[in-house]
């Protein structure tokens, strides 16, 4: 009997090990560039013990990062399947991103070309001078074997003087590893002649090493110089929680593409960040381009690893909704820039600008007006560079999660160092502690737990959350602001305002075309509560005429309200599909606040407000 045990024991252990080698084998992935100047990539995959049965591979739908859906199958084509002889094999295009083998070898190799045009931190760019990735939209993968290894071949980097630059594992020559399709797509990889410093941070007693590469038309020199500034915000951050996460591989790298027809964008990942910045130099741009590295380092710990359970695992084949993003971006985006003037970057009447920006979003937009954080979260499914080519109600119906957390965040921190002698540090401490450091997924009652602990009040973190969080009760900033000696006060008293002018300038090609036979200026939002809104007109409305004079431009409209004051009215002639049209708008005091110091605002700054003030925004790191 014990014989027989023996020999099962040994049978099994085998099995084991035979399936567990098999598990190894990698995925792999070839990537040539024969025709990188009209931005197109050739990449055949290969894939050993291959399943049984039909083989199904896609594009992804979504992006690690990115909170709607996006359609990258669009950009690939010439999709081709065949046996490693080179024999043709049978693929059909099932969806529009999906494609099916249905019968195969042991080994299948799968050919397609991609398009990448658009550089930005969600989609791929392909030129003679960079191919910058973004995984999601550059490679297929095959359902049901996400847990498989992946490798990567990039072919052609001498041809182009490129290197790679990516958190992906380098194993040699131009191949590179993944541990799995999770590790792959929030991998992006970033290949040119670009520029990199490097340097170490002792993260209690462990190196980290921390890169800034940037493609860009800049010297050495100013990359170099550029990464000191970097240095002292990477510290600053690391003194938030107290230490830097514990990086795979050791490693961090900044991958920033600088250039002026770029496309604007920061996209967290968990090594690394990709950062496009539509500029001509980093040189004479570095304080501008610090609020996006900020705010995309910041998330190496809030969302890469304090993680919400809604984004575990992440869905490439659709948007994963989130209620949480309040937090896990706006809690960030507060962070971003505060910790910019701890480091000394930005002075504080340069911060009172955006802590302005703050207030006016929560307490002057109609979507916080009606809908509390975790709803506009969950709106990031259509809100988040999504595909939508329609006009939607969103002014209207939507506040930034960004900035509705940003605010949330600063009030908290004000009355966590005014109340409990605390600060918001203390509780993304602890929050880092029992949820990122460990990997625990949370959720918002979570978070309120853990503002239980740290101000040992339940009560307190039951109403801040009941009243701010799931309700949409404001927070009493003008009295919060004063314990730092900020003066919260309307930025244009006793001057007529008829709404947002920002609504009503033309946009570009889409205001060009309503444009057409006509010489007035098209209404493109009319927001909820304002002049405008209460006196009829609406989208697609062309004014003609505002007090008898003739309206061409947003400046001529500007300048006649100007002259104004709330409670004068302005008569306007607009026309639109149902003919000819008269209204009379009311003008008002504008809503609009504006933060200033009490210096400024010849108010005297007590000591007390100053120690606050300083205890606030000096820097922490030691």
């Amino acid at each position: 009997m014990m014989k027989k045990f023996y020999l099962l024991a040994v049978v099994l252990l085998l099995a084991a090990a035979s399936f567990a080698q098999q598990e190894q084998k990698a995925i792999f992935y070839s990537v040539s560039f024969p025709n990188a100047i009209h931005h197109e990539a050739e990449i055949v995959i290969t894939i050993p013990q291959a399943p049984s049965g039909k083989i199904v591979l896609r594009m992804s739908r979504s992006s690690a990062g990115r909170y709607a859906t996006h359609e990258f199958g669009k950009n690939i084509y010439n999709v081709k399947a065949f046996n490693v002889d080179g024999s043709s094999l049978t693929i059909n295009q099932i969806e529009g991103d999906l494609f099916e083998i249905p019968d195969h070898a042991e080994t299948v190799k799968v050919s397609y070309t991609l398009f990448g045009n658009w550089t930005d931190g969600t989609y791929a760019s392909i030129d003679p001078s960079h191919a910058h990735l973004n995984m999601p939209a550059v490679f297929m993968w095959v359902l049901g074997q996400d847990k498989r290894p992946l490798k990567f071949e990039f072919n052609d980097l001498d041809k182009y003087g490129w290197k790679a630059a990516t958190q992906l594992k380098n194993e040699g020559a131009n191949i590179y590893s993944a541990p799995n399709m999770q590790y792959m797509m929030d991998s992006p990889t970033e290949l040119s002649a670009y520029k990199i410093s490097s340097w170490a941070v002792d993260n209690n007693g462990k190196k980290e090493k921390i890169n800034l590469v940037i493609h860009s038309d800049d010297g050495q020199p100013v990359i170099d110089n550029f990464a000191k500034q970097i240095q002292k915000m990477v510290l600053e951050e690391k003194a938030v929680f107290g230490e830097l996460p514990a990086y795979e591989y050791g490693e961090y790298t900044f991958l920033d593409d600088v250039y002026p027809t770029n496309s604007g964008d920061g996209m967290e990942h968990r090594n690394s960040t990709c950062i496009v910045h539509p500029a001509a130099k980093v040189e004479g741009n570095e304080l501008k381009l610090l609020s996006t590295y900020s705010h995309e380092y910041f998330h190496s710990w809030n969302v890469k690893r304090i993680r919400p359970k809604s984004l575990e695992p992440f869905n490439f084949e659709h948007a994963n909704m989130s209620s949480e993003l309040w937090f896990a971006e706006g809690f960030t985006q507060y962070y971003g820039e505060m910790l910019l003037v701890r480091a000394g970057f930005h002075n504080v009447d340069d911060y009172t600008r955006t802590i302005a920006g703050l207030v006016n979003q929560i307490l002057n937009t109609p979507g916080a007006a009606k809908y509390s954080a975790p709803h506009m979260s969950r709106y990031s499914v259509f809100a988040d560079a999504g595909v939508s080519i329609d006009q939607n109600n969103q002014p209207n119906v939507f506040t930034s999660y960004y900035t509705y957390g940003g605010a949330i965040a600063l009030a908290l921190d004000l009355r966590l160092r005014s109340e409990f002698n605390l600060t918001l540090d203390d509780y993304m401490r602890t929050v880092w502690l029992d949820r990122g450091k460990v990997m625990k997924p949370y959720t918002i009652p979570d978070l309120q737990s853990d503002l239980a602990k740290v101000t040992r009040n339940p009560k307190f973190a039951a109403d801040f959350f009941n009243k701010y969080i799931y309700g949409i009760e404001k927070n009493n900033y003008e009295a919060l602001l004063a314990k730092a000696g900020l003066l919260l006060r309307k930025a244009q008293p006793g001057v007529g305002w008829a709404g947002p002018s920002s609504y009503t300038r033309g946009r570009g090609r889409s205001a060009d075309a309503r444009l057409t036979g006509d010489e007035g200026l098209p209404v493109l939002v009319s927001i909820t509560g304002t002049p405008v809104y209460k006196s009829g007109l609406d989208v697609g409305d062309i004014v003609l005429k505002a007090d008898g004079k003739e309206v061409k431009d947003i400046q001529t409209l500007n300048d006649i309200v100007a002259a104004k004051k709330p409670g004068d009215k302005v008569v306007v002639n607009y026309r639109n599909r149902t003919g000819y049209h008269e209204t009379t708008i009311v003008l008002e005091e504008s809503p609009y606040l504006e933060v200033v110091t009490y210096e400024k605002a010849a108010k005297e700054l007590t000591k007390e407000q100053s120690d606050f003030r300083n205890n606030w925004l000096s820097t922490k790191v030691k």
